[in-house]
């Protein structure tokens, strides 16, 4: 079973086996995930909010920044009258 000591900054080098098993990298980034009986799980946190791009398809208008900002302000005109 790999092994890690902690130094006396609270880090933790990941032995290589796990590295390689969970695709961990430089740069990688790490959840500590609180189970129920008190232990924790390690998720490596994989890709970014730009990873979901293309994901979904829109088949509507394309709509500009300004028209987005006026609906806001409408909306938010709206609400106050309400």
């Amino acid at each position: 079973m790999p092994t890690a000591t902690v130094t006396s900054k609270g880090q933790v080098t990941i032995p290589i086996e796990v590295r390689q098993k969970l695709g961990i990298h430089t740069g990688s980034r790490v959840e500590f995930v609180a189970r129920a009986d008190g232990g924790y799980e390690l998720f490596v946190a994989t890709g970014s909010v730009m990873d979901l791009r293309g994901m979904f398809e829109w088949n509507g208008p394309t709509v500009t920044i300004e028209e987005m900002d006026e609906a806001i302000a409408a909306s938010a005109a709206e609400s106050m009258n309400s």
